[in-house]
């Protein structure tokens, strides 16, 4: 009888420690890691499959602490762009998650991929609770692991619509209890994006309030700063000091410094961040490894143009829209008005659903403009008003030498800021960033084997046990026998990304076999079609 299920045998194993690289082999049994010995000391007979890994590297599958795969999953449960990367875990809610629905909350977000999953947009309105939602995608099926922060937008909407201004006493009170109740059914935490309505709105005495709510059950404030351009340093800021008078752990989305004129500042960053870990506040941050952003076209305008859930309906008022025209073409200085940081060349709206504006995707603004012989701004809001959908679109405003810089960071992890996609059905809604496919074979293709920028024994640290150790997974996110069998093998000679701006949809290359918690859901570069995901939780679920 075999004591083992799988014995991979005679790779380098990478054990997501940061320790050097050795020769050995791994054995898994049911959804575990049984061992993990020196190359050749286990009996190939003990193992029900052998699988020759020679020449390769075996490491533990990534977490992305940075996932956008709220939507695909309810798509496509295998996660085809993710699983293909080696991610086998998935960590959602960057400002926006689609449980709780409730309190002032009237509709969901307007998203391309919602027009694929007409059912499930009417499911979404059931989930009164946080945990709903990620039950209903077990029980739906995925490959990777799931788990989520709550939505810090969400949780802000729910409590008091998209209104401007502070929240009343009993608003606050409302929030903190829907925070709470997400705490103990699992979110790691609150995420906040403070570029994007309603989050937007928020002063730093509420985002502190809710932090403490968090900090009671050992969870995490997880943020996209207030500006990540000319505020940058006192957006790092801010974040610091919600952490320091909330007393909570802080973790920066995405770290970049965007716009030409910012890009010096990211040594300044370094040295705060490295100041205040040194103060004793645990401050961390992630990244992607490309030199530009992806959000909504809406962010070339300022986040007022959206209150009360007014967007469109400001941009048909002749009055209010020369408002927003004007403050867009001369920013005030207090919001991340991205066209000015990389002007309308720099601006490439890639998310058209109507057809008379796919010919568009994946031109820059500017050219639009002009193929409509219009100022890029009124391009913009026409297209608005065509769509009525804030429409993705790629900004280019990072520079590639702090990308490095950022990479070597001890405190920085990977994710990807992008959802789990199949060309097979994303290609026809339009482009997308490339990031969705290629985040992690690219830093170990570029940055760790042609470039040397970092060694491949801490790029995969960033990708794995750095990441689950900041989220207090400590039974995945390591080659440790005990540990939960998340477990990919790669070919460094070969590894890397195809996916590019022009034609993103492409899957990496050099990724041969993933499993999740012992289940093989890539086999030679081809998903099996196994969905063997579960939900990862939180402190407050876990305690």
């Amino acid at each position: 009888m075999s004591t083992f299920d799988v014995l991979i045998q005679g790779a380098r194993v990478v054990d997501g420690t940061g320790n050097p690289w050795f020769y050995g082999d791994v054995a898994l049994a049911g959804d575990t890691i049984a061992a993990i010995t020196p190359a050749g000391q286990i009996d190939p007979g003990r193992a029900a499959e052998r699988v020759d890994a020679a020449g390769r590297v075996v490491c533990p599958g990534f977490i992305d602490i940075l996932s956008h795969s709220i939507l695909p999953l309810m798509i496509d449960g295998r996660s085809l762009s993710k699983i293909t990367q080696g991610v086998t875990t998935e960590i959602m809610g960057e400002g926006w998650t689609p449980a709780p629905f409730g309190g002032n909350i009237d509709d969901l977000p307007k998203h391309p991929f919602l027009t694929l999953i007409p059912d499930w947009a009417a499911k979404m309105k059931g989930w009164t609770a946080f945990r709903q939602w990620l039950e209903a995608m077990i029980d739906h099926s995925v490959s990777p692991n799931i788990g989520s922060f709550l939505g810090g937008g969400t949780l802000r909407e729910y409590g008091k619509g998209m209104a401007l201004g502070p929240a009343t006493a009993d608003e606050l009170a409302v929030m903190r209890q829907v925070m709470r109740e997400a705490m103990a059914a699992g979110a790691f935490g609150i995420s906040h994006a403070l570029i994007y309505p309603p989050s937007a709105f928020i002063a730093i005495d509420e985002l502190v309030d809710i932090c403490r709510v968090v900090g009671e059950f050992g969870g995490l404030y997880i943020t996209h700063i207030r500006s990540e351009a000319d505020g940058l340093i006192e957006g790092i800021q801010e974040a610091i000091e919600i952490g320091r008078r909330a007393n909570v752990p802080v973790e920066i989305y995405h770290l970049k410094a965007a716009g030409k004129r910012n890009w010096p500042k990211m040594a300044q960053v370094i040295e705060i961040i490295n100041a205040a870990r040194a103060e004793g506040i645990d401050v961390t941050a992630d990244m992607y490894p490309y030199p530009a952003a992806g959000t909504a076209l809406a962010s070339i305008l300022p986040p007022w143009a959206e209150a009360d859930g007014r967007f469109f309906d400001n941009l048909r008022d002749p009055e209010m829209r020369a408002k927003i025209r004007a403050e867009a073409l001369n920013p005030s200085g207090d919001w991340e008005a991205l066209a000015d940081l990389c002007g309308p060349d720099g601006v490439m709206p890639v998310g058209f659903q109507q057809p008379e504006n796919r010919a568009y995707a994946g031109q820059r603004l500017s050219e639009i403009a002009a193929l409509r012989g219009q100022e890029w701004i009124d391009a913009a809001f026409d297209l608005f008003l065509s769509e009525e959908q804030p429409i993705d679109t790629i900004y280019f405003m990072m520079d590639e030498e702090n990308l490095k810089r950022q990479l070597q960071l001890p405190w920085l992890t990977i994710g990807t800021d992008a959802g789990g996609l199949d060309p097979v059905w994303a290609k026809p809604i339009g482009p997308y960033h490339p990031r969705a496919y290629g985040s992690y074979p690219r830093i170990l293709g570029k940055y760790v084997r042609d470039e040397k920028v970092l060694p491949l024994e801490d790029a995969i640290r960033k990708m794995s046990g750095a990441v689950a150790q900041r989220l207090g997974l400590f039974d995945r996110g390591l080659l440790r026998p005990g540990f939960l069998a998340d477990v990919v093998i790669f070919d460094p000679a070969t590894i890397g990304d195809l996916a590019t701006f022009e034609e993103p949809h492409q899957l990496s290359v050099g990724i041969h076999d993933v499993w999740v918690n012992g289940t093989r859901v890539l086999q030679a570069g081809r998903h099996t079609g196994a969905k063997p995901g579960r939900i990862v939780d939180g402190p407050g679920r876990r305690g």
